[in-house]
């Protein structure tokens, strides 16, 4: 969240901002009631005073009379001290509520715009394919090959849920070594996270854990979610704690099963792998000083990039609008990859890295003592370095031929075993 004093001395500013982002949120009602804590804090702090004097008058050698008095007084004072605790808990618990209502402020270079065609394009990498067939989407290409299946999925487990089959099984597990391959090149602590994390872990990153607007699975009677993204559970794994500098920045890296309920998701860019509710990734989350994170969000783009120029698959980056960025993001880019099967050939999310500057440290209490000896938030960053499902989808609609195979992408060949994948057929 943002800090309360930042938000009272720059209000229009952050009234602005919450304008931009399309979202809605009370920044009038934060200040009157950061307000009203102040003086209600500062009430509290002269009675605990009164408390203190008329203590140590007692101390002192008083009459009957004189201690009867006081007797009285300090139990009046006790009263109010109990009247003025419970009302500022509880003008704190409803400023907290309404400050995580406001969104982290925006990144000056975003773009201003309400939804994702207002993303800026600002690099395009590969040159989309020119079939000499009519190219299939994947679920089709998946179902002929019989590396997914759907209907029993939705059988066992409900919609958007499948089974992975055959040659897929190994083409997932490479794709996933690939990735944390990537990330142990470039110094990543490596980590398989919990699936089940603290709701008020959630909150802290910025998930909303229930309601009809969450797109978590909440565990009822637990307190736990299942986790989204190891995003959550890197998040949290330093919480309340005070980082050495020294040590930063800490570059984690995920591999997590995501949960997702996907709640009013539909339409044909949902089909298939594009929006499932469990699939696996490898996440990069990163705790950095301020005034590393600019250079830090680069780096973690550069790493998405890197993973799928080795993969061979046409995409293009995104900065993303105002309007299209979650509250926890100063700034994000998405990876678009480029999508055959997709309403005759378009971009698709793939992949998508943020700066989330110390909002989501307030949340967490996750600060380092700088050198002028104050502790500080630290600045949290995540980036997707591969979603399985979505990379899948790509290789599979990038990479078919017109006999039904699918060419596996060169750096993959080591890890899956084999250089395609054909149809049973003709094995």
């Amino acid at each position: 969240m943002l800090d309360y004093k930042f938000i009272k001395d720059n209000l229009e500013a952050v009234k602005k901002n919450i304008e931009n982002r399309n979202m809605t949120a009370d920044a009038d009602k934060v200040v009157e009631l950061y307000d009203k804590r102040t003086a209600l804090v500062t009430k509290q702090q002269e009675l605990q005073q009164k408390r203190n004097e008329n203590a140590k008058a007692m101390k002192q050698k008083l009459d009957d009379a004189k201690r009867q008095e006081l007797i009285a007084a300090g139990k009046e004072i006790k009263d109010q001290i109990a009247v003025i605790d419970k009302e500022v808990a509880e003008t704190e618990e409803a400023l907290e509520e309404a400050a995580r209502q406001i969104p982290n402020m925006v990144h000056p270079d975003a773009p201003v715009g309400k939804l994702d065609t207002e993303n800026l394009e600002v690099k395009k990498v590969g040159t989309p394919r020119k079939f000499d067939f009519e190219p299939k989407d994947h679920v089709q290409i998946a179902e002929e090959l019989d590396l997914l299946d759907f209907d029993r999925g939705t059988k066992v487990s409900g919609p958007k849920f499948y089974y992975l089959k055959n040659d897929a099984v190994f083409l997932e597990q490479a794709l996933i070594q690939y990735a944390l391959n990537t990330l142990r090149k470039h110094g990543f602590e490596l980590f398989i996270t919990p699936d089940v994390a603290r709701e008020e872990v959630l909150k802290g990153i910025g998930f909303n854990p229930r309601g009809n607007e969450s797109n978590v699975y909440a565990i009822e009677e637990e307190g736990t979610c299942l986790v989204a993204t190891a995003e959550i559970t890197l998040g949290g794994y330093h919480s309340g704690e005070i980082l050495d500098k020294a040590k930063l920045p800490l570059l984690y890296g995920g591999l997590s099963h995501c949960f997702r309920r996907e709640a009013g998701a539909a339409g044909q860019f949902s089909k298939g792998l594009y929006r499932v509710h469990q699939f696996d990734k490898v996440e990069m989350f990163v705790y950095s000083t301020p005034e590393q994170s600019d250079e830090l969000h680069a780096k973690l783009r550069e790493i998405e990039e890197e993973i799928f120029t080795g993969l061979g698959i046409p995409f293009h980056v995104v900065d993303t609008c105002t309007g299209d960025l979650g509250a926890p993001a100063y700034r994000k880019w998405d990876l678009e990859a480029w999508m055959p099967g997709r309403n005759g050939g378009e971009y698709g999310e793939v992949t998508s890295t943020s700066n989330c500057t110390d909002y989501q440290a307030r949340r967490l209490n996750i600060k380092y003592k700088d050198d002028d000896g104050k502790n500080k938030y630290v600045h949290t960053l995540n980036g997707t370095a591969i979603a399985v499902g979505r990379a899948m989808l790509a290789i599979l609609e990038n990479y078919q031929n017109e006999d039904g195979s699918v060419t596996i992408p060169e750096v993959l060949v080591p890890l899956c075993g084999f250089d395609k994948i054909v149809p049973k057929k003709t094995k």
